[in-house]
């Protein structure tokens, strides 16, 4: 069996980022003994922002949220992430 060698400490995730691009991952892990993680309740990272719209547009868009059961800014999240998905993915 290969001895794995030892994970440095890194001051930064940025730090890590440049090690974990410039390393190979298997001299530091049994892929074989790889485990499938469970996060539960793990939520993204959001970012709070001011988006001006006409009345008349958010107003559509309440009214297509509630149509769908759900809150309003959920769903323009849902648009955006569905608009992105197509045009860039």
């Amino acid at each position: 069996m290969k001895k794995m060698k030892k994970i440095p400490v890194f001051k930064s995730e940025d730090a890590e980022r440049d090690f974990w691009a410039t390393h190979d991952i298997t001299d530091y892990f049994q892929i074989a003994e790889q485990q499938k993680g469970v996060f539960l309740n793990l939520k993204p990272s959001t970012e709070t922002i001011s988006i001006r719209l006409p009345k008349y547009l958010l107003a559509q868009i309440k009214e297509l949220a509630n149509a769908q059961d759900v809150p309003y800014q959920s769903f323009m999240k849902m648009l955006l992430a569905e608009s992105i998905k197509k045009r860039f993915i």
